[in-house]
């Protein structure tokens, strides 16, 4: 699941990132990661995190989970920032000079096994090198749907039941 620190804050909370102001997402996006996970979710959390803001919300998230945890450095340059910004389908109205404020070159997290990825690496890549280095391309999928759904179980195979659970009777229903 993925868990996107841009989305959740500036479109669900609407904050934008003013370090002047109390800011509620770093504990919302980490009390959505943990519930995800806690629900047996893969959860991918991506975005700017600065340490400053979410290292320690970061690192007791990555403590309390019970599963294996893999941690990624995009090791990009602050150049190479404003281009791929500029890419982007939709930018944020933001001035190269806005965004080297909030730059900060290898704000690592100071976790075991963090890895660090150069920004020579392209999208294509980079997205390969996370889901084999942490082996989702191979994980099953854990959401609770599929395990735990009447519903999903009924399509999946007529009259089983799905894990746990008691004969789907009620399968194809709007819920």
């Amino acid at each position: 699941m993925p868990c996107e620190q841009d989305y959740l804050r500036r479109v669900v909370l609407r904050e934008h990132g003013s370090n002047s102001m109390p800011t509620v997402a770093p504990g919302f996006i980490m009390t959505a990661a943990r519930a995800a996970l806690e629900a047996g979710y893969h959860v991918v959390l991506e975005g700017i995190l600065h340490t400053g803001q979410y290292g320690g919300p970061l690192r007791d998230l990555i403590a309390e989970h019970a599963g294996l945890s893999f941690t990624y450095w995009l090791d990009v340059s602050f150049d190479e920032t404003v281009r791929r910004h500029r890419r982007r389908p939709e930018p944020i109205p933001v001035t190269a000079e806005d965004m080297r404020a909030w730059y900060t070159p290898l704000d690592l997290l100071g976790v075991a096994g963090e890895q660090v990825i150069d920004e020579a690496s392209g999208f294509e890549d980079t997205v390969s090198t996370i889901l084999h280095h942490s082996r989702l391309a191979e994980a099953a999928a854990l959401t609770p749907c599929p395990r735990l759904c009447l519903r999903c179980a009924e399509k999946r195979s007529p009259g089983t039941a799905p894990a746990g659970g008691a004969a789907p009777e009620n399968a194809g229903r709007a819920g």
